[in-house]
């Protein structure tokens, strides 16, 4: 277990996603028992003289990214892909294969994988909740990855559409999880992932939604990545569905109406970039994102699945920053292209907020918990830096993250991730990864792989 410190991170150049505070070419932060206690050109030595220093003079310092949509059961699973037996083929012919040990073991791979990445947050969206062994499994891989997190248990891979997520052993996980011993020491909360009308029943979805609501989870749900979708925004909202509480994902093909009803009543979007560039099937995925921004949506950056896109919320900052631009003689000619700051917030404030730990993290700013990432300016593809927040949306890239702190513990530095054996978390998913491959046996598609 990593012990939390105080630490003065000292004469990095800063880019806090404070409106107040804003980017600093050089300052330095303070952290005390796992708070954020100043941040400025000059924070007071003598406040600071008991503290570890952390030389920041060749670093880049900001806030951790957040990924508001991570299905991690599957993370162990990235590559049982080939061509031609992609995303959904693979996950249904495997996803009851899966034991309680192989769920801790791809937990635990996603949450180093994020460590690794600058990834201080992550919603672990399980759409493979098997058993109750399952959720206790996904629970302790939390406690031992030390990861910020959003857990939201959900119904199990290919569950009946007309049988409702059971909320008996979330009952359960609410009271032994997250009840007053807290054995996640409340660096994770719970919530709900429900199929929602595009993937199940709408009175199936209904009855879940009530089930929520009268015990106060935020919930999840996945909107269409196609051209049609049954989510009325208006309706939702007409519902009291909408609001902070509830994460809408893809919703590729949302009109003005369902903007403005999510805009109006701060219902947040998670926008998982590589996904809905693979699947995304309602036209330019350029323009629903556009489109969002310009109504007011508050969208954030999200990893989906493995085998869908890279564990890397730098790029999904480029490519969005790439592809955020309006194209004459199109419906996005008219909206404005997305600025570097915006790309950032999505990977940080927006995300806390998704997620809604606005308050918590998401930004250096004094009072907030010391979710921090470290970025050595000075490698060959980051340097030289000029604007610093071009330089971390079109250079930077997982592997110029030197230090990581999550709620005041270093998880990561010089490059190494130093609160986990990474071997021993490596062989276990590749032992699991084999076990489940076997288990699905016949269900597999023909593969060229390493003996």
């Amino acid at each position: 277990m990593a012990e939390r410190g105080d630490y003065l991170i000292r004469d990095g150049a800063i880019v806090s996603v404070d409106p107040t505070i804003g980017d600093l070419a050089r300052g330095s932060v303070l952290v005390r028992d796992g708070v954020i206690v100043d941040v400025g050109e000059s924070v007071d030595d003598v406040e600071g003289q008991d503290a570890e220093v952390i030389d920041a003079s060749a670093m880049l310092v900001m806030p951790g990214l957040i990924d508001s949509h991570h299905h991690m059961w599957s993370a162990l699973g990235r590559n049982f892909l080939s061509e031609g037996f992609e995303y959904y083929p693979a996950k249904w012919a495997t996803s009851a294969a899966y034991e309680p040990v192989d769920f801790y073991n791809s937990i635990l791979l996603g949450l180093v994988e994020c460590v690794r990445a600058g990834i201080t947050t992550v919603h672990n969206w399980s759409h493979n909740t098997r058993t109750p062994a399952h959720a206790d499994a996904e629970l302790s891989a939390h406690r031992d990855g030390l990861v910020r997190a959003r857990y939201s248990y959900g119904h199990r891979d290919l569950q009946p559409d007309e049988e409702a997520l059971e909320f008996t052993d979330i009952d359960r996980v609410a009271t032994t999880w997250f009840g007053a011993d807290r054995p996640l020491e409340g660096l994770v909360h719970l919530g709900v992932n429900l199929r929602g009308p595009d993937a199940g029943l709408e009175p199936v979805f209904h009855r879940e939604m009530d089930a929520a609501r009268s015990r106060s989870l935020p919930v999840s749900i996945h909107a269409s990545q196609g051209p049609t979708t049954r989510i009325s925004g208006p309706d939702f909202d007409a519902r009291g569905y909408l609001g902070p509480s509830m994460l809408l994902c893809h919703y590729l093909p949302a009109t003005a109406e369902d903007r403005a009803a999510m805009a109006r009543t701060a219902t947040p979007l998670s926008w998982a970039m590589h996904s809905e560039l693979r699947l995304g099937e309602a036209g330019d995925p350029r323009t629903a994102l556009l489109a969002m921004v310009d109504a007011g949506v508050a969208v954030s950056l999200s990893t989906d699945a493995t085998s869908l896109g890279p564990v890397d919320l730098f790029a999904a900052m480029h490519v969005a920053w790439s592809l955020g631009i309006p194209w004459a003689q199109t419906d996005s000619a008219d909206f404005a292209a997305l600025t570097f700051r915006q790309c950032i917030e999505m990977a940080t404030i927006n995300g806390a907020r998704a997620l809604g730990l606005g308050d918590v993290t998401g930004s250096i700013t004094p009072g907030k918990r010391a979710d921090l990432i470290l970025i050595r300016r000075h490698d060959v593809n980051v340097a030289p830096v000029v604007d610093l927040e071009a330089t971390i949306v079109r250079s930077v890239t997982p592997a110029n993250v030197d230090t990581v702190l999550v709620d005041g513990r270093v998880l990561k530095r010089g490059g190494d991730l130093v609160a986990v054996d990474v071997d021993e978390v490596v062989r276990n998913a590749e032992t699991s990864a084999l076990a489940v491959r076997t288990r699905a046996g016949g269900r597999l598609a023909p593969r060229r792989e390493m003996p």
